[in-house]
């Protein structure tokens, strides 16, 4: 299927591995501009390299996405180098600290910033280049854990909180003609993930997750979320907004550990 992404601008945050890399090539394969972006300059370079060795016109910086200036200044300087925007991917994200009595109240602020402060630090910054854009959107990417409770409430609740921020965000910026959606992956598993490392750490556990709570007897890749947020940025998806798409083989929950 032809998704109509040829020549748009893309970028891409937490960009230069697992799903956020995924999302970055399959943008690319569609005929996408790219912007990546990571905290790791040397897999950062690796990424730009392989992205331009398809083809792909790339501009990629080392940043902290928690930091506001940072990554404002990423997002002006990958509208100018690429000539605007069209489309944002909101992917970096994750959680500090443990169980609520083993973390702090700053490792909840923390996990918050990471994944809902810098996913409205982007869209704000981007908005007045998707303005301009003729078919502009976002994608952020939440979780499954966003809706189904499992321990680490903290990554949990920011989660949920992108949800409902799409959601918010779809009405918003309606007058500019910006889509914005969710995508909530279930469990992932890429080279050196943390379900990777769990499956070499303790493979009878991994089993027993997959036994219990994935239907398909497997993990979901990166890949196969990348398409669905690629379809959810086309202009074939113009009329989904606000909405949460979940990526997940009807996976039960979303921890091994479970309660």
């Amino acid at each position: 299927m032809e998704l109509g992404l040829g020549g748009a601008k893309a970028l891409v945050t937490g960009s230069t591995r697992g799903i956020g890399l995924a999302i970055a090539k399959t943008l690319a394969g569609e005929g996408c501009s790219v912007a990546v972006c990571g905290r790791d300059p040397d897999q950062l370079a690796l990424t730009a390299t392989e992205l331009k060795e398809s083809g792909t016109e790339v501009f990629a910086a080392a940043l902290d996405v928690t930091q506001p200036d940072a990554l404002t200044n990423f997002v002006d300087d990958a509208a100018n180098a690429l000539h605007g925007l069209d489309l944002v991917v909101a992917n970096a994200g994750g959680a500090l600290g443990g169980a609520l009595s083993d973390s702090t109240g700053q490792d909840w602020m923390d996990s918050y910033s990471l994944n809902v402060a810098h996913s409205v630090n982007l869209l704000r910054a981007a908005r007045q280049y998707l303005a301009a854009a003729k078919n502009p959107a976002a994608v952020m990417i939440s979780s499954i854990s966003g809706s189904k409770p499992a321990p680490r409430a903290q990554y949990g609740a920011s989660k949920a909180a992108l949800i409902y921020l799409a959601g918010a965000l779809a009405h918003e910026l309606a007058e500019d003609g910006i889509r914005v959606n969710t995508v909530s992956p279930g469990s992932i598993l890429f080279p050196n993930g943390g379900w990777d490392q769990y499956r070499t750490r303790d493979p009878q556990g991994f089993q027993s997750f997959l036994d219990r709570d994935l239907p398909a007897g497997r993990l979901g890749t990166a890949d196969e979320v990348a398409v669905v947020v690629a379809f959810l940025l086309s202009p074939l998806a113009k009329w989904i907004n606000g909405a949460n798409i979940p990526v997940d083989g009807a996976q039960g929950r979303p921890s091994a550990g479970g309660w």
